[in-house]
């Protein structure tokens, strides 16, 4: 008797990774209800909102590879929080090969907030994105 399981999956000709359709139910934050399905650049535009709402690591709904970590940033000085940001954004966005990266990153402070416009690059075209971090 084996100590360790026995694979019976033969891998020598190679593995093929296929991407997995972007389909997903869209949200409506107007009537506060989904409203369909959406997929291609709608569903990016909301799974790129989705990120730059979500606490990483809080939500156990969502995978530790899911969200962007936002609580560190409280308490630090809007310059040193704004590169931190984008460098957090840009780890937010790479566990998803749809996401290609940040082209444009404004921001403006006013003391208590730290106020982003971003515009993320993806396999659909640009999506702009907007933050507010309290500081």
């Amino acid at each position: 008797m084996a100590a360790l399981p026995e694979m019976q999956i033969d891998l020598t000709h190679g593995v093929e990774f296929r991407d997995q359709p972007s389909l997903t139910w869209i949200y409506d934050p107007i009537s506060n209800r989904l409203r369909g399905w959406g997929d291609g650049y709608e569903a990016l535009r909301q799974a790129v909102e989705i990120i730059c709402n979500v606490e990483r690591f809080r939500w156990q709904i969502y995978s530790p590879n899911f969200g962007i970590e936002l609580e560190g940033l409280l308490g630090t000085e809007p310059g040193y929080a704004a590169s931190e940001l984008r460098r957090r954004l840009e780890d937010a966005f790479s566990a998803d090969r749809r996401l290609l990266g940040l082209s444009r990153f404004d921001w403006r402070s006013d003391g208590e907030r730290l106020f982003v416009e971003t515009t993320v690059d993806t396999v659909f075209g640009p999506v702009p994105a907007a933050l507010e971090v309290k500081l």
